[in-house]
């Protein structure tokens, strides 16, 4: 009777009770059924339950018959969660698991069937869809504020009678708004509530810290990889800089510090941005004229700015910031040169290309300009949308390394597309732009040009930047003038020699050529070979060097003897001359990006001019394909690194590393 009772009430859902007042089965009842759960403290590990579930709750009893007693009660809302059975569990335990997160309790439930298991995670998941959204009563009294803001009276009544919402030295035993239980976020940190818990711990030891930025720092982190608790710690701010006894000292006055900071590195939710502002608003009307009004101010601003920042925020933004100070950006240019502009948290790479125009002198130049990232090797073009102060910190972690590191990245201003090169004054910066970009591209080996050319143009070089020769001049390494692979190619070339001879045919007797016999002779024969063997290709090695020394040396000393031979030219001469001999390549004024297509199975040039895209072979004057921009029927960007062109029923694909950074393009 009582096996009767049961089923009828899992598919008719009813109340029953015992005549103790037990409850066998709850009202709206959704499933029933054996499962194990875990139990603590005994010799066994899991036991066995009936577990019934209803639209309410999550009940556990000690059996299934009629007078059974409920063990345990897990109550359903919308703030709980439920994982799903995994095949780690089952090959550890051999059970498939399905755990239940609710705010007290946390059921870990057992069974031997993955079907069964996937039933109950389903099951318990509606319910928890079909429940309301939860609310704290933080949430509840923002709501509130929202509604009677523009009535003071009932604004003063709300903040006096609701101590969660002011200023507090005790702890906080659970966040201020609502998130759901038992959700781990990866990236070592616990759970969402735990860590809200524990960031406000971290914003109360600032008060007594002696150096806040590691906290301020730790804090943006988390709130950086755990999106969720960027409006959580906005509230716990609001909080702690709400009705403070004393407001004016240095300690209270890091709150703001961390909130002026927040508020240059993420945005918060609409809801808790109106709270924001309304906090920002009385906060003015009550301190006028104080350090506080200041921060407010500044914060208000930065609030109309602000773009979710990809890296927190460096240790020097953070201490300029607490000052509600602007940085200092050093951005080079081609040559010698650099400029030192003051920036922002929210300045973006159009804007830095804009301010070196006009500081430069480029406004009207038809060219098009751009920042790069660059180091000794390396460099690449900035989207125009980049915040410079995330280029920056990037930098800074980059260069852990040491200072003289290969990863020491630098800003620099450079020529991006060359439009109108006829139209470049020779007097201007921007024929200097031109002629050190070409020879970087010389260096690189990215203009093809015979080896008699390329040491007029380095000879061309020194001159034009030192002068006339001196035994007394500074000379530069031969890689700042020389293509280096050149000399690796000449001396890598197989040197031509006399045909192989045939093979001759072993004695009779012997073992043939290339083995040893066995035993312990034939392994210490073979070690003895291996280690010849090494030490052959140590002496190859070393010899390889000698030889490029000298074929590096003998290279530079003609380059010398050539310079000699230009006294008497000018700077802009030498220029000049150098720009006429690259100018006789037909690709000068490209952008060229290393590219490969199927149609080609060694690497490419694609080169970007005014009038046309070209394809060349590396290291060849002439191009192997040309389309007009007439002749272009559709360009774009298929993903980050493949680069897509139809000229008329052709269809070329492109696959470069340099397409999905962008560029900063004059306006």
């Amino acid at each position: 009777l009582a096996n009767f009772i049961q089923n009828r009430a899992v598919r008719e859902p009813s109340r029953v009770t015992s005549n103790k007042g037990l409850c066998v089965c709850v009202c709206a009842c959704v499933r029933a059924g054996w499962l194990f759960r875990d139990v603590h403290g005994g010799w066994i590990k899991q036991r066995r339950y009936w577990f019934v579930l209803s639209q309410d709750s999550l009940d556990y009893y000690n059996g299934s018959e009629r007078g059974a007693v409920r063990l345990g009660t897990l109550v359903l809302t919308n703030l709980c969660s439920v994982v799903w059975p995994d095949k780690h569990t089952y090959k550890e335990t051999g059970y498939w698991s399905v755990t239940v997160h609710g705010r007290k309790h946390c059921y870990r439930l057992f069974t031997r069937h993955f079907n069964e298991a996937v039933h109950w995670a389903c099951a318990i998941q509606k319910v928890i869809d079909t429940k309301d959204p939860v609310e704290t009563p933080t949430q509840l009294l923002i709501r509130d504020i929202e509604e009677s803001k523009f009535n003071p009276e009932v604004i003063e009544h709300i903040y006096q009678h609701n101590p969660i919402l002011k200023y507090t030295q005790s702890p906080l035993y659970a966040p201020l708004l609502a998130f759901p239980y038992g959700i781990h976020s990866g990236k070592g940190y616990a759970t969402v509530r735990e860590e809200a818990v524990k960031l406000f711990n971290c914003l109360q030891q600032l008060e007594s810290a002696r150096d806040p930025v590691a906290l301020i720092q730790g804090v943006l982190q988390t709130c950086l990889d755990l999106r969720p608790l960027r409006d959580e710690v906005y509230c716990q701010l609001v909080k702690q800089t709400s009705s403070t006894p004393q407001p004016h000292t240095a300690a209270h006055l890091r709150y703001w510090q961390t909130l002026t900071c927040m508020s240059c590195t993420f945005l918060p939710s609409p809801s808790i941005l109106k709270y924001l502002r309304f906090h920002l608003k009385r906060i003015q009307s009550q301190c006028p004229d104080s350090e506080m009004d200041n921060y407010a101010s500044f914060i208000w601003e930065a609030l109309e700015k602000t773009r979710c920042r990809e890296c927190v925020p460096s240790w020097e933004e953070i201490q300029v910031l607490m000052g509600r100070q602007e940085m200092l950006c050093t951005v080079h240019y081609p040559g010698p040169g650099s400029c030192q502009l003051h920036i922002s948290s929210h300045t973006t790479v159009n804007e830095v290309v804009r301010r070196m125009m006009e500081r430069l002198g480029l406004k009207d130049s038809k060219n098009t300009f751009a920042l790069f990232e660059q180091n000794t090797h390396w460099e690449r073009p900035v989207g125009g949308n980049t915040i410079i102060a995330d280029i920056l910190t990037r930098f800074q972690n980059l260069s852990v390394k040491g200072p003289d590191s290969d990863s020491q990245w630098r800003l620099c201003f450079k020529l991006y597309c060359l439009l109108d090169i006829d139209a470049i004054s020779v007097d201007s910066i921007e024929y200097l732009f031109l002629f050190e970009q070409c020879h970087e591209m010389v260096v690189r080996g990215q203009l093809p040009a015979c080896e008699e050319d390329l040491q007029t143009l380095a000879a061309l070089r020194l001159q034009s930047v030192i002068g006339d020769f001196s035994t007394h001049s500074p000379c530069p390494p031969l890689d700042e003038l020389f293509p280096g692979h050149m000399i690796e190619a000449r001396l890598l070339a197989p040197p031509p020699g006399p045909p192989p001879a045939p093979p001759v045919a072993p004695a009779q007797g012997c073992p043939p050529s290339g083995r040893f016999p066995g035993g312990l002779l034939g392994g210490a024969l073979w070690g003895h070979a291996a280690t010849a063997a090494h030490k052959h290709k140590v002496e190859q090695d070393l010899r390889l060097r000698s030889r490029l020394k000298e074929e590096a040396a003998a290279v530079m000393c003609t380059i010398v003897e050539r310079w000699k031979g230009l006294a008497g030219y000018s700077s802009r001469d030498s220029m000049a001359a150098y720009l006429t001999i690259a100018r006789q390549w037909s690709g000068f004024g490209c952008t060229l990006y290393e590219s490969s297509t199927g149609s080609f199975s060694q690497k490419l040039w694609l080169g970007v001019a005014a009038t046309c895209i070209s394809l060349y072979k590396q290291g060849e004057a002439e191009a192997l394909e040309c389309f007009p921009y007439g002749q272009i029927c559709s360009y774009g960007v298929s993903d980050s690194n493949t680069f897509k062109i139809t000229a008329g029923d052709r269809d070329l694909l492109f696959e470069t590393t340099k397409v999905g950074y962008g560029t900063s393009r004059q306006s």
